[in-house]
């Protein structure tokens, strides 16, 4: 069975976030390899788990060609939906990120505004991803798209979020709430 593909190294570590050890613990010592797995590289993150202990390991394909981030801007993946996080996980990531700030930045202190700029844009990216799930020619992300049980989870409470012109909707007010 082939390793799932890791687009950018964004990508791993949001998976790893959103996979974490059988105590709840996210953060582990991560030591990071490149690896040869059945012929293909492969980037293996390996340590033990920062509350339990136990050893964590998180094998991913990597990409014929590797994505380098503009600065500023978060890239999780280049054209093709993610093999790694399903549409629904990404618009949960969108929600988490958009939601740690206020709707109104004016008054915010810079170091305030930074971090919310970057939590917005991680936002955007978040949606970018979905967005990649929806089929050309079609209005939304197609139920079959969803096969995790979060994922899955996201979909059933509020199917209608994940319409393509709503979707860009959000994606386009998240980018224009960023504090310069």
């Amino acid at each position: 069975m082939a390793l799932p593909l890791a687009r950018t190294n964004a990508e791993a570590h949001l998976y790893m976030e959103l996979h974490p050890c059988a105590c709840a613990e996210v953060r582990f010592e991560r030591q990071n390899a490149v690896v040869t797995v059945d012929g293909d590289l492969a980037s293996r993150y390996a340590g033990p788990c920062a509350r339990c202990g136990q050893p964590r390991e998180f094998l991913f394909r990597l990409p014929e060609r590797i994505l380098v981030p503009e600065p500023g801007h978060v890239t999780f993946g280049d054209g093709r939906p993610s093999e790694l996080i399903d549409p629904g996980e990404w618009l949960a990531v969108a929600d988490a990120y958009a939601s740690t700030g206020p709707a109104d930045t004016s008054q915010l202190d810079p170091a305030t505004a930074r971090r919310l700029s970057a939590d917005l844009a991680t936002a955007v990216a978040a949606l970018d991803e979905v967005l990649k799930f929806v089929p050309d020619g079609a209005d939304a992300v197609p139920a079959e798209a969803f096969w995790t049980d979060r994922g899955r989870a996201v979909y059933a409470a509020e199917p209608g979020r994940f319409r393509a012109v709503r979707l860009r909707a959000v994606r386009d007010a998240y980018a224009d709430l960023r504090p310069a």
